[in-house]
């Protein structure tokens, strides 16, 4: 064979292992990137999810004390509270499932319930720790959301 085409060949098989190298190298940074921002965008709508369920849960928790069972014509906003516990149910880990039920379940025991002045409300939620619901589904984001950003490496 002759030297000159050794030298083509070499130079030509040097080119295409540089070019496949470089197109390897940014084919995985992409995917990387791509990887990263798919997460933190999906952190994000979950952040979105916890607080609109947080806002609502709460609103219907101070509602639910002033609110005598007769009085009870509107049941939209409980409907709303098991849609987003629904919404839930499709991303998020069993654990914050499981306290966003049990934050559900306190309310409507609490609609249930007597009817409450704005004293006996702050004492009910201070004193009685009947709050406490909010408190557990909050630590259960936390931890769904350290979990994923964990993940994310």
């Amino acid at each position: 064979m002759d030297p000159a085409y050794i030298s083509a060949l070499a130079a030509l098989a040097g080119a295409t292992i540089g070019g496949l190298t470089s197109f390897a190298t940014s084919w995985v940074t992409q995917r990387t990137q791509l990887r990263h921002a798919h997460r933190e965008a999906e952190r994000a709508e979950l952040k979105t999810l916890y607080q609109d369920f947080i806002t609502e849960a709460s609103r219907l928790f101070v509602e639910a004390m002033n609110t005598k069972t007769d009085d009870i014509d509107d049941i939209s906003g409980l409907v709303g509270l098991h849609a987003i516990i629904g919404r839930m149910r499709l991303i998020s880990a069993q654990p914050v499932i499981d306290a966003a039920m049990q934050a559900e379940a306190a309310i409507i025991e609490t609609y249930l319930g007597p009817d409450r002045t704005i004293r006996e409300l702050m004492e009910y939620a201070t004193h009685q720790g009947k709050t406490s619901f909010m408190v557990e589904f909050s630590a259960a984001c936390r931890k769904d959301l350290a979990a994923r950003a964990t993940a994310m490496g």
